[in-house]
């Protein structure tokens, strides 16, 4: 038995509550008021619990929020990149001294909290500060126009850690983790962050850094959230565990699942994730270029660089006790059959490479099967069992206009094209979701935007099942609509722009609405006294004016396969 790392703080957290008293604290529960979690924040309650973001002990307060903004360090100095705040909406009962039992997003009841603190957040500051951003094409950054802009914080005491039913014996808390790592007797210990699918150069990478150090590898993959459009984390558990199972040597891996609600803030999460290893028993680190960057913003620049994560964690290393080992670029040798550093290569060697576009495009969208020499046979099986090709694969395309623009009349020619191709398409309209989906919401703008999300929830499942779905809404604003297509995905999101003026939507409106806009008579009606905000780079835009239906229809078709998501002309 080896003694790994100690925790980062000195020691683990424990804010479980002792077996003997759970009873009558879940009886005492039962009587108060209580706050539904998000699925955010139940992941970042079960890390609190169980010690993986020691030394911090609860949600945090004001001056550790404000401190790790604007310097990265709780209020007594400690190193910490990310806020990890309890943001709620004010509701009676919720106050400063109460009690309250936090409840999972399925009701059930987690910890009870003792309210010291309640203050608001600077959403649009934490976004420039954190995130370096506040383009809504990052996925956190939009999804934070949701959240609530009032903080609660105090003590708590945690009744349960939230029960999963997939993978329980990898689901291995930090002590448990440091324990089995302690028993293969290597002080040294390599942990691999990964939310995407392994691949030979992944496998060649971590054994090499593994030897490296003479030490053990902590395969260390997130099974919270992640970026959305990723591939979802029961498909790349498998892939990990046949992996960990017949190609590494037993004696040298842990594999253990890792219940984190990413950020995708990029160089300070790869300061974060090292805290996090560093709780798990780590004391090294593969950072990898962009590492937990999001992609690319409106503009189609990088949200980060490519080695600002590497040089961030870099700077901090001696204070955080865990070792950077960068992810280097790997290319393989065919005529040698091994992988190399590219930068030790000679000159007009043949070598070979795939990037994680070129696996995605032409290999599983396309039913092709990946080399064996880029990637096990047993994980591209997995995979091409969970991803069938594109033209398989589901879509959303959303319709966004004034009213009265043509999206519900371009929508359903549009319904009978795909059709026509043999695609199931279920469509979404706007005004039938408001008659059933969403009946009893009003035209506020809080009602607008739960009205758009609650279609874009149902989009994205529709998506994620193989199913198309075409959405047809006014959706006047931007930054919801951007939170939808991060639900859905950016790569099966169409945002079609029915670019129709307004003079000719109010020639058209049958109901007289604008009519009754104008006169007063309504208020908040898009265009008139309420703002549309017109998409800034649509997949789609469409004129109305001179174009029928069927011809838009064609048009957008056209782009459908454009993406692959059709295949031929029927």
């Amino acid at each position: 038995m080896t003694t790994v790392i100690s925790p980062y703080g000195g020691r683990l957290v424990d804010l479980l509550v002792p077996e003997e008293e759970r009873d009558d604290l879940r009886a005492y529960a039962s009587t108060l008021p209580s706050v539904q979690l998000s699925e955010r924040s139940a992941c970042d309650l079960e890390l609190l619990a169980v010690g993986a973001m020691s030394p911090l002990a609860g949600f945090m307060g004001r001056a550790d929020y404000e401190c790790v903004l604007h310097d990265m360090r709780l209020a007594d100095g400690t190193l910490f990149p990310i806020p990890v705040t309890l943001p709620v909406e004010p509701t009676e009962g919720v106050e400063v001294g109460c009690d309250l039992v936090l409840r999972d997003p399925q009701n059930h009841p987690l910890a009870i909290m003792t309210v010291e603190e309640m203050y608001p957040s600077d959403l649009e500051e934490e976004a420039r500060l954190v995130y370096g951003t506040q383009d809504g094409g990052h996925p956190t950054v939009a999804e934070m126009q949701r959240w609530p802009r009032m903080n609660i914080a105090g003590p708590l005491r945690v009744l349960a850690i939230r029960e999963h039913y997939d993978f329980p014996e990898l689901r291995l808390t930090p002590a448990q983790t440091r324990a089995r790592l302690g028993a293969m007797g290597y002080e040294q210990v390599v942990a691999f962050q990964t939310r995407n699918p392994m691949h030979r150069v992944h496998e060649e990478l971590t054994k090499r850094a593994t030897e490296e150090v003479g030490g053990a590898l902590l395969l260390h993959p997130v099974v919270g959230l992640t970026k959305p459009g990723d591939v979802d984390h029961y498909t790349r558990v498998r892939t990990y565990r046949t992996l960990a199972q017949r190609y590494y040597d037993p004696g040298r891996i842990l594999l253990s699942l890792l219940p984190l609600a990413m950020r995708m803030a990029g160089p300070r999460e790869a300061v974060w994730h090292a805290i996090l290893r560093r709780n798990y028993g780590a004391n090294h680190l593969i950072v990898g270029r962009d590492h937990a960057g999001p992609g690319v913003d409106a503009h189609g620049k990088p949200f980060y660089g490519p080695y600002d994560a590497q040089e961030l964690v870099e700077a901090h290393s001696e204070e955080l006790g865990v070792k950077v080992v960068p992810f280097r670029m790997l290319v393989y040798l065919p005529q040698e059959r091994r992988y190399e550093e590219v930068t030790r290569v000679p000159s007009g060697v043949e070598t070979a490479d795939i990037s994680g576009t070129q696996v995605r495009e032409e290999y599983l969208a396309r039913g092709k099967q990946l080399p064996d020499w880029f990637t096990r046979a047993e994980v591209a099986e997995i995979l091409a069992q969970a991803y069938p090709p594109r033209h398989r694969q589901g879509f959303c395309i959303w319709f966004t206009g004034l009213s009265g623009s043509g999206k519900s009349t371009t929508a359903e020619a549009l319904t009978v094209k795909l059709l026509e191709h043999g695609r199931q398409v279920t469509l979404l309209d706007g005004d039938v979701v408001r008659t059933h989906l969403s009946k009893g919401l009003g035209f506020s703008k809080e009602d607008r935007d739960t009205n758009i999300l609650r279609i874009g929830f149902v989009a994205a499942e529709i998506v994620r099942h193989g199913g198309v779905v075409i959405c047809a809404a006014v959706s006047p604003y931007r930054a919801t609509r951007d939170e939808v297509r991060a639900m859905v995905g950016a790569d099966r999101f169409i945002e079609v722009f029915v670019d129709t003026p307004i003079e000719v939507c109010e020639a058209r409106d049958i109901k007289g609405l604008y009519a009754k806009a104008r006169r007063g008579e309504i208020t908040g009606f898009t265009g008139i006294d309420d703002p549309y905000e017109a998409p800034l780079r649509p997949e789609v835009t469409l004129d109305t004016v001179f174009y029928t239906p069927e011809a838009n229809a064609r048009m957008i078709i056209e782009s459908v396969m454009g993406r692959g998501f059709l295949v031929g002309e029927q």
